[in-house]
């Protein structure tokens, strides 16, 4: 799969950022979908931009997004769709009490509307992308909108409370909707020689990972209204530095070149979270700056296919973002993450694209290892 950076939110300085328009996908959008054809993907990550849509309360401009879904039907793309990714309307944050109600009914209205012009196609929704890395962002480091410290559970609660509020209004709206969840995958370790409680915290801190859904799933926080039928697929985010000691914090070497025993391997954390939910599991964002590039797409190759012979239905990795993006906050340094690369020598960097030719070979290496892990499941149909 494919991701195209969605992200509207408000930067650490306050600043409203659009990499729709910044990174050149609405520009390029022909091109981009005729690239991604041409290496075999298919399936794509949008996001709708909330801020851009509804500038008004209850009033929603749909046009920008008419534009994606017509070029994905033309191009014959599969459309995932954000519906809040990072982004909110200027009038709101997670802690604004009507912050759920305007959700709900953006829920609704998306469904009106995609179903006006695609009454048949089956509509895959992510309804808020990564609300636990959003609650700290915002609720505990101030680094995007309420611009918060210490109040990451207040936040994650607000976002919990319209996630669930959306999924109840998407399904009243259409039953058959599919609602796939993005949430990071992380392993947090304590001190090598930590002592008990030591080991204890770092424990509690890592199987925090998952409250968002259980909040969903209504395992947590029931008052929220969540049910175990809201889960449906499970998508987990998992870069470079998913791993990490508690406490001095550092970084756990993806390659494991220091051979550290706490490092876990990408598939037994795919299947832990399996087991949990027993539902399907995407891998709903991957990538990895600069000239490791190509050795992380190989290395997640691997991982995905042994998850799958393990038994883990998982139905995608989608490779995020597949056109490179500038930092949020500081808008001139580009991550070079992507399959395609910026050229950033030109004045509008966003309106270039440059292969990365070693990532493509890698993941064309990808394709394989993983097309001969599915041959034995086939009958499993691990489709969307």
């Amino acid at each position: 799969m494919a991701g195209f950076e969605c992200t509207d939110q408000q930067n650490a300085f306050g600043h409203r950022v659009d990499f729709l328009t910044l990174t050149g996908h609405l520009q390029l959008l022909d091109t981009d979908y005729q690239n991604i054809q041409s290496i075999g993907l298919t399936t794509v990550r949008e996001g709708i931009r909330w801020s851009q849509v509804e500038k008004t309360p209850y009033q929603y401009d749909w046009s920008t997004v008419l534009v994606l879904l017509q070029a994905g039907r033309r191009h014959g793309i599969q459309q995932v769709w954000d519906l809040c990714h990072f982004g909110y309307p200027d009038d709101l944050t997670p802690l604004h009490p009507m912050f759920a109600r305007r959700f709900a009914h953006l829920c609704r209205a998306f469904v009106a509307f995609y179903r006006e012009h695609y009454p048949e196609e089956t509509l895959i929704v992510t309804p808020i992308n990564e609300v636990s890395f959003m609650s700290w962002l915002g609720g505990d480091v101030r680094g995007t909108s309420p611009y918060c410290v210490g109040q990451g559970w207040e936040v994650k609660r607000g976002l919990m409370r319209a996630y669930i509020e959306g999924v109840a209004a998407l399904r009243e709206a259409d039953p058959s909707i599919r609602i796939l969840t993005t949430e990071p995958l992380i392993s947090i370790v304590p001190r090598l020689g930590a002592g008990p409680a030591e080991t204890r915290r770092a424990r509690e801190f890592d199987l925090n990972q998952f409250q968002s859904v259980d909040m969903l799933a209504g395992r947590l926080c029931p008052e929220l209204g969540g049910r175990p039928e809201y889960l449906d697929m499970l998508g987990f985010n998992y870069y470079y530095d998913n791993q990490w000691q508690l406490e001095p914090r550092m970084t756990l070497g993806w390659a494991n070149e220091y051979h550290d025993s706490r490092f876990r391997p990408l598939s037994a954390l795919l299947e832990k979270a399996y087991r949990r939910y027993n539902r399907p599991v995407v891998l709903t964002e991957t990538s990895h700056p600069g000239e490791d590039r190509a050795p992380w797409l190989r290395m997640i190759a691997h991982e995905a296919a042994l998850a799958i012979r393990q038994g883990v239905p998982l139905l995608g990795v989608c490779l995020y973002p597949i056109i490179d993006r500038p930092d949020w906050d500081h808008l001139t340094p580009w991550h070079r993450a992507g399959l395609w690369d910026a050229d950033t020598t030109q004045p509008i960097p966003g309106l270039t694209r440059v292969l990365h030719s070693s990532s493509a070979h890698a993941l064309q290496q990808a394709q394989r290892v993983v097309a001969k892990a599915l041959q034995p499941a086939k009958a499993q149909q691990l489709t969307f």
